[in-house]
């Protein structure tokens, strides 16, 4: 028995010798792993809300389902091509209409989808003359009056595209009928013009401007940035002053100092037209690409300085970006007073060291994805970015003044008739 004792006790001592070894190994190797192992960009969501189809459908509008749809996308006499309408600013429009009719997330049957998704070009046949603004606002209220979906919810889960910095002011009268309505849009503010902005930041989504096809190829882009070394200016502005202060007052700073900001005039016919290539060789020439506020608060360049790899400095203080919920934009952008534009902002950006650059660089290197219109099978895309945004919209039940239920669960108007039942054209107002 003594023996089998003293054998006992050697055991229990071995066994937290072993338990104690085992312990300080482990904590050993997990550190040696957390020191080893990457960690997330921080101003990156390493796993951002991805929507599922069981929870997210959008049905899409055909153009010959509702009496003036085709209008709104080809024209009054229906001559305006989706290609036409494709390229510059205004080819988001046409990129996600044809992406949400290819997207997993798509669905034929009304009764299960829980957002609607109206398509127009307006802003492209507005600006080839296929519609004059009469036309337009004539044409979107005989459409809205066609959609009893839209009267259900009081147009709170059907979804709009106005690409360009006029925003939903292109449709005269969006405040009567789409104040409740999801906006897609890159502008945040119009109040220089209109007096008050169509973006609400409660219900709207900023998207990514359309930057040109040849530049988003990750495999074959048509410029590559240089060397943060070897780019020949401090800063640059490429644009138009368009009788803008902050952007007249960047034309005379290019003046006083041509060693540091470039400001070259821009033309836009003739034969001194700086071409899209030409552009995106002068833009990845300086280390910081100025984005000030023009007819409006957002700009295209913004967006095309993440190809070229200069940070861009946003001077407009009304912008509004996309993403918030997963973009820390002060890691990849600077945003500096629109009223302090002068030589204190060549001195300050002259202060950043190369490093930080480089850091801001790569940060905005491995977000850009977000600013390329792909389908939504792809990890990273502005498509996967609108859509996680839109998943956050979608509500289980819509009200409006105009919609009444019932003890069996039925949906009816006014004067007590089933959803089912109402025809068309509804009164809108």
């Amino acid at each position: 028995m003594r023996h089998h004792h003293a054998c006992s006790r050697a055991h229990q001592v071995g066994s937290l010798l072993l338990v104690a070894a085992t312990f300080l190994l482990t904590r050993l190797f997990d550190r040696r792993l957390l020191d080893t192992s990457p960690t997330p960009p921080s101003f990156l969501s390493p796993n951002p809300a991805r929507p599922s189809s069981a929870d997210l459908r959008i049905y899409v509008y055909s153009e010959d389902e509702i009496q003036g749809l085709r209008a709104l996308l080809r024209g009054r006499d229906g001559t305006v091509a989706a290609a036409t309408c494709l390229k510059g600013q205004w080819g988001t429009q046409v990129k996600i209409h044809h992406l949400l009719l290819k997207s997993r997330f798509r669905t034929f049957n009304k009764d299960q989808a829980n957002l609607f998704f109206v398509p127009s070009y307006v802003k492209c046949v507005r600006m080839t003359g296929a519609l004059n603004d009469k036309e337009i606002n004539q044409t979107y209220v005989k459409v809205l009056s066609q959609m009893p979906y839209f009267r259900r919810s009081g147009g709170r889960d059907h979804i709009f595209i106005f690409p360009s910095g006029a925003g939903a002011h292109l449709f005269r009268s969006w405040a009567t009928f789409l104040n409740r309505s999801i906006i897609l849009t890159p502008e945040g503010d119009r109040t220089d013009k209109r007096g008050t902005s169509a973006f609400n930041t409660w219900k709207d989504i900023i998207i990514p401007g359309n930057v040109d096809d040849s530049m988003v190829k990750s495999d074959a882009r048509a410029v590559q940035p240089i060397p943060l070394t070897k780019r020949k200016y401090l800063a640059n502005f490429l644009g138009r002053a368009q009788g803008k202060a902050g952007r007249l007052q960047l034309v005379k700073l290019a003046k006083q100092y041509p060693d540091k900001l470039e400001s070259p005039e821009l033309k836009l016919s003739g034969p001194n037209k700086l071409g899209r290539i030409d552009y995106f060789k002068h833009l990845r020439n300086a280390k910081f690409c100025l984005a000030p506020r023009g007819e409006s608060s957002w700009t295209l360049r913004f967006y095309e300085s993440f190809f070229v790899e200069c940070v861009p400095v946003i001077l407009s203080d009304e912008v509004e970006l996309p993403f918030q919920n997963v973009i820390d934009y002060s890691e990849i952008s600077i945003k500096w007073p629109s009223s302090r534009i002068g030589p204190e902002l060549f001195e300050y950006l002259e202060s950043i060291p190369d490093e930080r650059i480089e850091e801001m660089i790569g940060h905005g290197r491995e977000m850009r994805c977000l600013w390329v219109y792909a389908q939504d099978t792809e990890p990273c895309s502005a498509m996967s970015g609108i859509l996680s945004e839109l998943q956050r919209k979608v509500r289980r039940f819509h009200q409006s003044p105009e919609t009444f239920w019932l003890h069996n669960r039925s949906i009816v108007n006014r004067d007590l008739v089933e959803f089912h039942s109402w025809r068309t054209p509804v009164p809108l107002s």
